[in-house]
């Protein structure tokens, strides 16, 4: 099996989670600095089989859109021109960076780990990735 990568895009920084290749194992994989994005895709892409890019689209309590989510369709767009034989789905990610920042805390980071703000991007991806596979079973 071909391993789903998690996309958690943000304006400045995304963060990345794949699963392992038997797709049981959510763990985060990098943040990036998200203009790097579709570069970091290539060289990944050329390196490791992926069957399924997921990203987070951020939607309000009442499903209209957020301030980010405009970037986050141009950043759909880029991809699926990149790379239009990936599969690429959509999820909601809402209250993932609060998720992120919680599990942050019940893990003991240190409060200085957690003000890196990169940490957070990492794990709100590692949760989409986890939530999506989840729901399959």
């Amino acid at each position: 099996m071909a391993r789903i990568l998690a996309i958690d895009y943000g304006g400045k920084r995304t963060g990345l989670a794949v699963t392992d290749p038997l797709q049981i194992i959510a763990t985060g994989l990098a943040t990036i600095d998200s203009k790097e994005l579709i570069a970091y895709l290539k060289k990944y892409f050329s390196t490791e089989q992926v069957e399924l890019v997921i990203i987070g689209l951020p939607v309000n309590w009442d499903e209209s859109d957020t301030h980010g989510t405009p970037l986050v369709k141009e950043a759909i767009k880029k991809i699926e021109k990149e790379f239009p034989q990936m599969p690429l789905k959509t999820v909601d990610e809402r209250y993932t960076s609060k998720m992120a920042k919680d599990a942050m805390l019940q893990m003991g980071m240190k409060k200085k780990d957690r003000q890196v703000k990169g940490n957070v991007d990492i794990i709100a991806a590692t949760i989409i990735l986890q939530e999506y596979l989840q729901s399959f079973q």
